[in-house]
Formats: structure tokens, sequence, C-alpha cells
């Protein structure tokens, strides 16, 4: 690619919009929330596998320009110089990353897990008339039957996990991966991207932390859910007590593993 490619990933509910519509205060980036790409990654490997009656035609090689090929046109018509994809997924993607694009770092999300359910609870019962594309548009349930569903290894948050866990005890991650935790971001944002940047190795840039400016308003009503994307103007924490009943909120703490010293890789930045 003509420009520079980095990727945000990591836990959803853990800041990965907020981040994005803060980079694209930069002129010389481009980010969005979450995107079709991975998706579209996933789609085309599969089909260049061998499942594929003519895959004996596909090299390695072939495969690797194809998929190069995906990223260069589909932000053709992004005229700045560092473009910045949002997916949970690409977190499960390192080794291929790393190959198609050496030079791309990947930026992990992460929040306490008890937090995450609990926001997407709140969105649930905030839009009490309207199912959720979270949970297949499926009405029912209870906050104990959501939270299994989220916390499952195909749910939206325990894919999400166990993707974050791979790449942060992969080869791949020194370097290359940086977790970002939703704490930081929110009291500490001018520190916190101080420090990204210089990860990312691009100069420094005067953000403006009190107005920033994000509508995904029609992608979250289609998806039954207004709110998912939505960000406050003003960078500021908000203090609340949980909505979960108790046991709930606890049988997720202590998933953190990024807070425990006995966990920590002391060569991936934690923000």
């Amino acid at each position: 690619m003509n420009r520079k490619l980095h990727f945000i990933s990591g836990m959803p509910r853990s800041g990965s919009t907020l981040l994005a519509a803060i980079l694209r205060q930069n002129p010389r980036f481009h980010a969005h929330m979450s995107g079709p790409l991975a998706g579209m990654f996933r789609t085309l490997l599969g089909g260049m596998s061998d499942r594929n009656e003519f895959s004996v035609f596909i090299s390695n090689a072939r495969r690797q320009r194809v998929l190069r090929g995906l990223f260069e046109n589909f932000y053709a018509d992004v005229p700045q110089e560092v473009v910045f994809d949002t997916n949970r997924s690409w977190c499960a993607r390192l080794p291929a990353l790393q190959t198609l694009f050496p030079d791309s770092k990947v930026i992990a999300c992460v929040r306490d897990v008890s937090w995450i359910i609990d926001s997407i609870e709140r969105l649930v019962r905030q839009n009490a008339f309207q199912p959720s594309l979270i949970f297949d548009y499926q009405p029912g349930g209870t906050v104990y039957t959501r939270a299994n569903g989220l916390a499952g290894p195909e749910g939206l948050v325990g894919y999400a996990y166990d993707a974050l866990k791979e790449a942060y005890y992969g080869e791949q991650a020194p370097g290359r991966l940086i977790l970002v935790t939703y704490e930081s971001l929110v009291t500490k944002p001018k520190e916190t991207l101080q420090a990204l940047y210089a990860f990312l190795e691009e100069p420094a840039f005067p953000h403006d932390l009190d107005h920033i400016h994000f509508n995904a308003e029609d992608y979250d009503r289609k998806a039954g859910t207004p709110g998912l994307h939505y960000v406050r103007p003003r960078i500021e924490a908000v203090k609340r007590t949980t909505i979960l009943p108790p046991d709930l909120f606890r049988r997720f703490q202590g998933d953190a593993f990024w807070k425990d010293p006995s966990q920590i890789r002391k060569e991936i930045p934690v923000l």
C-alpha cells in the first residue's frame, strides 16, 4: 500500500470507537468504527482454501497478493496517509498481518469484562422495544442468559477476549501490539495519546478533547441498538454503580489478565 496501515482491535465497549473518533481529528489519519474489511478478509481466505476445486492454482503468494489488494482497493479513495481499520477479529490475525503488512501495528482496547457486560446490558434496557443485532435480534432471555451468550467462545465478548489473549501471548506481539485500557483513555487521554503516538512513531498532534465528533446513528438504529457507537463530545470518566446482579458481576472479576503481574509480558506496553 502507498500509505501506512494500522489496526484497532480488542474488546467491545472498551473505547475503540472513541479512540477512532479522536484519531480522525488528525488530518493525516483515517479511522472509523468497526467495518466490513475483516469479514471480507475471512471470506476471501476461505474462498481460496482447498474447499475451492481450483485451489491447486492458488499459491500462497497469490493469496497474499489478493488479500493485500483487498486493503488497497477498499481504501483506494481515502486521501489520508495513515489508515486505522477497526475490527475485534484482527487480534486473531497477527501472523497474517505481520506477513502482509510488516510495518503495521495493532492497538487493542481493553476493559474489565464485568463492566463490558454491564455496558451492553445497559444498552439492552435502554432499547427495551428494539431487539438487538448483538443477540441476533432475538427478544427475551434474562440478564444471565444474555451474559452467558456474550461470554461464550462465539459470543461478542468471549470471542474478542480469546482473540486478545491469542495476540497478547503470541510471538508476533512484541513491537506490534499495544493495549489501551478504557480507564486510561477516559481519565488520562493526553498522556495515553502521547504514548500511543510514540508507539506508532508518529509526530504529536494537538487533539481537541473537548469537541469530539462522531455519528453512527443510522447504523445503530439498523442494529436495533441506538447509542451503540455514541461518543460524548467531551472526554470524561462517568462514575456509576453496576446494574448487574452481584453474583454475575463477580463472575468476571479477575479476567483482566493485563493487570495480573504473574501474567504480564513486560515487552507488551499497556497504557
